[in-house]
């Protein structure tokens, strides 16, 4: 069993015992990329104009993304299945298929009743889990962790095979600087450093060690690039970006995973400097393929090529096709008949060459090959259900959950609680026993049953030694619906005398209670696509809620669930006891119970700077000094410049030191390193876990440089009195930037500020120095 099995162990004894995950079934050995190019070709040669289009073409299968009885948003095409597409080749993938009988049933009229017999890729969203359902990104990225993140991705990718899915739209490594963007949860924050390291972790776990490894599938980081810059944190809506903003901050993730063998990309919807991300060659070719090295196929996000046309780019959608397809698009996602089916006539009327038409399929056909899919394209259902009930899922999920709690604050020792002290204990909130937002489940098929709400996780805890009761106390809603709510049903909003009983039933249950456990936030429906925001104080009447428990004089703690930071006015200053839990998967309830009664300690830290108020953003850490930083924490004159909590930041049940660094030489020369060291202490009385952090900041060169970039971290665990040496290694890659002038990667000679500590505002302080002359970089 894993050693990040192990501390959920326990808190699983009601389920069974954790075993380890057991073998996938037997499968053929991986095809070579050489040999499924080599295959690819000989099949390609056979193929027909149509049919090479047909493998460009994806489409969602409608009828599988809805439930029965579920009402598709507005404008969303008829659930009606693809038998027909897919008997004719029309289509080289289908996405959303996620039952192994209609998986079965497609790949039986592709290989079966199509002449060539080539099967079907099939795609799907999984994020952050498939049944089994861990954190957010955002979650777990607080972590930093990416160890555990890469065994979380492993859990998601065997389910998600085991159902007959071999491709995922993840993970969304798009840098988010500005909370307001709902899509900000989907992702691992604001820093590029911390970001490409979330990027290849999830980039293994999904893929194992490389495309066709059984049991894994293959990953689609997205959305490229430059998607969580969008203006006024606006979902789609335009994103401007200079190139050194392009490469030094929104890029490495990409580099990471593509590093990381990532065998997919999706490009992004919205217009980059008024050029739309899907048909930008610059994009696209040069950079994702030359700069990056990218060798696999690019697909669009959901109808991008017909959205050329609404974005005033295209003529129609031939012309969509074309300059997409040119740009650098190898296949259409699309949940319409697809726009790509016009490049058969464009083809015959030497629009586009047939060279670039065999490229793009070529790559479609080598990973079908590499996946196996020619030898087996079907998927047990008998072995599937086995995987799905793997209980070392539940553990894994547990432990991703418990990892990714970040305390973020605790004045006078408020937590942890002592389980059995406080004899009637209240959880409060909107999401305090709602499955679907300790799950996230939007449109996607997790059991709610297993769930673990917060309520259910305290009710379990303190089974026998207290009684635990609920009550959500207000009602959250959108003022504009979300396009995903008629999977949940008609909403049935309360009146205004449901409204002022729940707050009277909320108020009297916190009287009759020793503690209360207070859930604030945001409902799930408010985080993700379509769901930005102009404000970020607490929706609805969840401060109204939280005032009239305070004013009952109870002890109070709050449990924060939510996809972005949010404005805290009125609940930082006025409660001791912050824990943020984000939405924290399938056994989220029972990590944060175990949290708040001392079980586990939490050790994750913020990865985004935390605003005041939404007047802060974009706000971050890596900013610039400025011609007068000496005012930096003034430049408004309503309220301080600082954020609310800094990048890196969270607390814990016991206290560290970390030493001053020490390097083991002062010269970083060329092609050289410098290895630096600390030493982080447990100086407290309970056993945790702090997160090491190195900063560096160049003082002079050709280009002005932020105030402090991470170039480090490591996660260490300490029992009571416990030190430990943690070592960073420096080099070239450190110290190496963009330069918008030069326009290509420098380095620049000259002296560097280090930092060591546990949050960007780390103060253990040294300097060196780069050698050389001032020169390029790779």
């Amino acid at each position: 069993m894993s050693h990040l099995l192990a501390g959920a162990a326990i808190a699983l004894a009601s389920a069974g015992p954790v075993l380890s995950r057991p073998a996938p079934p037997a499968a053929a050995a991986p095809v070579s990329e050489k040999d499924a190019e080599a295959r690819a070709d000989r099949l390609l040669a056979k193929m027909t104009l149509e049919e090479k289009v047909g493998q460009l073409s994806q489409r969602f299968d409608i009828a599988s993304l809805f439930p029965t009885g579920a009402v598709a948003p507005p404008g969303m095409p008829p659930m009606t299945p693809l038998d027909d597409n897919v008997r004719k080749a029309e289509l080289g993938a289908v996405l959303f298929v996620h039952d192994p009988a209609v998986a079965n049933k497609y790949q039986k009229l592709a290989v079966e009743q199509t002449r060539l017999k080539i099967p079907l890729l099939l795609g799907y969203d999984v994020i952050w889990g498939m049944r089994t359902m861990f954190p957010v990104p955002i979650a777990t990225a607080s972590s930093f962790d990416p160890a555990m993140v890469e065994q979380a991705r492993g859990v998601a990718a065997s389910e998600a095979r085991a159902l007959g899915i071999h491709w995922t739209f993840a993970p969304m490594i798009d840098i988010a600087r500005d909370p307001r963007w709902g899509r900000i949860v989907e992702g691992a924050g604001e820093d590029p450093y911390l970001g490409a390291a979330m990027a290849a972790a999830q980039v293994r776990g999904f893929q194992g060690a490389g495309i066709g490894t059984p049991g894994h599938i293959i990953a689609g980081p997205k959305h490229f690039v430059g998607y969580g810059a969008s203006m006024g944190g606006r979902d789609y809506d335009s994103a401007y970006l200079s190139d050194s903003e392009l490469h030094n901050v929104y890029l490495p993730p990409f580099a990471a995973a593509i590093d990381a063998g990532a065998g997919n990309i999706m490009s992004a919807y919205m217009d980059l400097n008024d050029v739309p991300a899907s048909a930008n060659r610059t994009l696209l070719t040069d950079i994702l393929r030359g700069e990056l090295g990218f060798k696999g196929w690019v697909v669009t996000d959901a109808s991008a090529v017909h959205n050329l046309v609404k974005q005033g780019f295209a003529e129609d959608k031939t012309d969509a096709s074309i300059r997409a397809l040119m740009a650098g698009v190898d296949m259409e996602m699309s949940m319409s008949p697809n726009a790509f089916s016009t490049l058969v006539g464009a083809v015959r009327a030497s629009k586009v060459p047939m060279k670039r038409i065999d490229e793009a399929v070529r790559r479609i056909l080598t990973v079908k090959y590499r996946l196996g899919l020619f030898e087996n394209p079907y998927v047990d259902a008998a072995a599937a259900q086995r995987v799905l009930d793997d209980p070392a899922h539940a553990a894994a999920a547990q432990v991703a959950a418990e990892r990714s709690l970040v305390l973020l604050r605790n004045e006078g020792n408020a937590l942890p609680l002592v389980a059995g002290a406080q004899k009637r204990v209240a959880v409060i909130g909107a999401m305090a026993d709602s499955p679907g937002d300790t799950t996230v489940s939007l449109a996607f098929p997790q059991d709610a049953a297993k769930a673990v709400t917060i309520f259910k996780g305290i009710s379990e805890r303190l089974n026998g030694v207290a009684t635990v009761e609920t009550t959500p106390g207000v009602q959250l809603s959108r003022l504009v619906p979300s396009p995903l709510a008629g999977l949940r049903g008609p909403a049935k909003l309360w009146t205004p005398a449901q409204t002022a009983d729940e707050l009277k039933k909320a108020v009297d249950l916190a009287r009759r209670s020793d503690v209360v456990i207070l859930t604030l936030g945001e409902k799930i429906e408010m985080s993700s696509e379509q769901a930005s925001r102009s404000d970020l104080t607490l929706p609805g009447d969840q401060r109204k809620l939280l005032d009239a428990v305070l004013a009952t004089g109870k002890p109070v703690v709050v449990v924060l669930m939510n996809g972005r930071p949010l404005d805290l006015t009125g609940v930082y200053d006025k409660v001791p006891a912050i824990l943020e839990a984000w939405y924290p998967g399938s056994r989220g309830g029972a990590a944060v119970a175990r949290a708040l009664f001392g079980d586990v300690n939490p050790g994750g830290k913020t990865p985004v700077t935390w605003p005041r108020s939404v007047g802060q953003v974009p706000t971050y850490y890596a900013r610039n000094l400025t011609h007068n930083p000496d005012t930096a924490d003034k430049r408004y004159w309503d309220a301080p410049s600082t954020p609310l909590i800094p990048f890196g930041f969270g607390l814990s049940y016991t206290s560290f030191t970390i030493a001053p660094p020490t390097l083991d030489k002062a010269e970083l020369a060329p092609a050289g390193r410098i290895v630096v060291s600390t030493t982080v202490t447990n100086t407290g009385k309970r056993a945790g876990d702090e997160v090491v952090q190195l900063y560096i900041h160049q003082r002079a060169g050709r280009q002005s440089r932020p105030i402090r970039l991470l170039q480090g971290f490591e996660r260490v665990t300490l029992a009571p009195g416990e030190s430990r040496q943690v070592r960073f290694t420096l080099d070239e890659a450190n110290v190496r930037y963009w330069n918008s002038v030069e326009r290509g990667w420098v380095i620049d000679p000259g002296a560097f500020d280090l930092w060591v500590g546990n949050s960007s505002t780390a103060q253990a302080h040294a300097t060196f120095t780069v050698g050389g002359k001032p020169r390029a970089a790779r």
